[in-house]
């Protein structure tokens, strides 16, 4: 005989009432919403770990050519993004910009392709990744990419790139 474990049938009953009950709510309760879209975040992800940084998005002429200029410090959780309308090869200088910055060179899915360390304050050379297309970079304290293990190949999200994974859903 033994041991053997039998429900009643009132606990049988109850635990499948309670499954129906959980089958007969409306689908759309069940799915998870799309997270808001934030475009004045950014998350980069690699073999180092997760860093975010709070940016201001530059993607018109104007924004893009005052850049950082005559700013004189920022917040190691801050950056700034330039974005591109269309992928193009990308020289940047550090003209009247009066703090250290590392330059994060994206492409179109938003994978870092070059890291240009410890840019120079007030340096005119010309920084550049070379010819590769490309619709971004991230801007950020001079030495930090370092610091946090960020390397080419890892990946920044954010809307304004294209995700292989999943598309980006903005509202």
């Amino acid at each position: 005989m033994g041991n053997s474990y039998k429900p009643s049938r009132r606990k049988f009953l109850t635990g499948l009432g309670a499954a129906v009950t959980l089958t007969a709510r409306p689908l759309y309760a069940l799915t998870p919403l799309p997270p808001p879209c934030v475009t004045d975040r950014v998350v980069i992800t690699g073999a180092f770990g997760t860093a975010a940084f709070n940016v201001d998005v530059v993607d018109t002429e104007e924004t893009r050519a005052q850049g950082l200029m005559n700013v004189p410090q920022l917040p190691l959780s801050r950056g700034m993004l330039f974005v591109y309308q269309r992928a193009q090869p990308l020289s940047f200088w550090m003209r009247n910009t009066l703090i250290e910055l590392d330059m994060l060179f994206l492409d179109r899915f938003g994978v870092i392709r070059h890291i240009h360390h410890r840019a120079q304050p007030l340096d005119e050379t010309p920084i550049s990744p070379g010819d590769m297309p490309l619709i971004g970079v991230l801007e950020i304290n001079g030495g930090l990419a370092a610091r946090l293990g960020i390397e080419a190949g890892d990946v920044l999200r954010h809307p304004a790139f294209e995700s292989v994974e999943s598309p980006w859903v903005c509202g």
